[in-house]
Parts: structure tokens; C-alpha cells; sequence
């Protein structure tokens, strides 16, 4: 599996957001094999900012289809380091490997964590 840190913070450096000034970039790869990028795109009416995950998330279902699968994720906020908020969780999860085994990378004290999905959002909400 490749290192998609690197390409989540080029995806950061593009992010807009200058209001709360946390520069989120993510990479994905898909069980396909696809490779998706985003980043955090804020708005005046907060309510209306996507963050990073989710529009890459978005992009990569637009691309291969409802069935998509995410085979590992990762995150990067410039200057900032945090694990994915609770509704990027939420949707991780719903396109996640089954048993919530997809891989979920983050920065934590200048180094790499990985969890998997299971391990971030235990008892995700499904139908």
C-alpha cells in the first residue's frame, strides 16, 4: 500500500478555509486501486463547510460508484495534528472494509498513527 500521508498534505496546502485557518488535506486509496484527493472547503455559513474526508470520500463515490471501498485513508491538517471529527468518522465508516478493518492514518506527536476504523468508531451507527 502506498504512503498517502505526502499527498494529503499537498491536498492540505490547497484547502480553503479563512475562518478557522486548519488546512485539512486527505488521500484514499479504493479496493480498486483508485487514489482520490481533498481537502477542506469552508463557507461564511459554517454549517455549509465540508471537511477534507468527506469530499474526498464524495469524490472517490462519484468516480467508482456506490460500491466503493476504502482500503486505507489518510489525514493531515497543517500545523495541527487530530484524527478524523465524528461525521468524517461516520462516513469513513459506511464505505469502510468490512468489520471496519480500513486503515485511518493521522499525525500524533510528529508521527504516523494508524487505527483502523473499528478501532476509531466503535459501534458505528448502521442500518
Amino acid at each position: 500500500m502506498p504512503d498517502l500521508l505526502p499527498q494529503a498534505h499537498a491536498a492540505a496546502e490547497k484547502a480553503y478555509a479563512p475562518y478557522s485557518k486548519y488546512h485539512v488535506g486527505c488521500a484514499l486509496e479504493t479496493v480498486n486501486g483508485g487514489i482520490y484527493l481533498g481537502c477542506n472547503v469552508e463557507n461564511a455559513s459554517y454549517g455549509l463547510t465540508v471537511c477534507a474526508e468527506r469530499n474526498t470520500i464524495f469524490q472517490a463515490v462519484a468516480a467508482e460508484g456506490a460500491g466503493m471501498k476504502i482500503a486505507q485513508l489518510s489525514v493531515v491538517c497543517l500545523g495541527h495534528e487530530f484524527p478524523p471529527c465524528g461525521a468524517c468518522r461516520q462516513v469513513i465508516a459506511e464505505f469502510s472494509l468490512p468489520d471496519g478493518q480500513t486503515p485511518v492514518t493521522y499525525l500524533h506527536n510528529g508521527q504516523p498513527v494508524t487505527k483502523t476504523m473499528a478501532e476509531l468508531l466503535p459501534e458505528a451507527f448502521g442500518l
